[in-house]
């Protein structure tokens, strides 16, 4: 459904679907609107997005790796972000080192059946198969964002 980097309309139809679920809160609470600023446009980017929590945080992860457009408008934007599940967080969204991501990974599996055909890796699998990987998938951590 991701051909090119990009959705197929069947994706984009779910997408949206998914969006405005997520947005007014009427699905489960790890499906997500993510809101953030496009780097070249400035307009409001949204799209949904699942949370995985582990040792208590909350993480995003870019089921299409580097080249996820969100990725490179969170970064453009300083972290800066807002996730929307009935009521809007203003959200700071800080990347995960490399050497931390294997874990978070496989929980992320383990939440988002959507990402398996995604990441290469059985989301039983050792960790050392999802440290392999790491490199290639982004992971935020979503902290409460400061004012100003």
């Amino acid at each position: 459904m991701y051909r090119s980097e990009r959705p197929s309309r069947v994706a984009e139809f779910l997408n949206r679907a998914e969006r405005a679920l997520a947005s007014a809160g009427l699905s489960p609470g790890r499906l997500v609107t993510l809101e953030v600023r496009g780097r070249r446009s400035g307009r409001l980017i949204s799209l949904p997005v699942v949370v995985a929590e582990y040792q208590g945080e909350r993480y995003l992860v870019a089921m299409l790796g580097e080249s996820a457009h969100w990725v490179s408008n969170v970064r453009a934007a300083g972290g800066h972000a807002v996730l929307r599940h009935g009521r809007r967080e203003a959200v700071r969204l800080d990347e995960v080192d490399l050497g931390a991501r294997a874990p978070i990974l496989r929980q992320y599996l383990e939440v988002a059946p959507g990402a398996r055909a995604h990441i290469p890796v059985d989301r039983h699998a050792p960790l050392e198969e999802f440290e392999r990987i790491a490199a290639r998938y982004p992971v935020f951590l979503v902290g409460a964002d400061s004012p100003g």
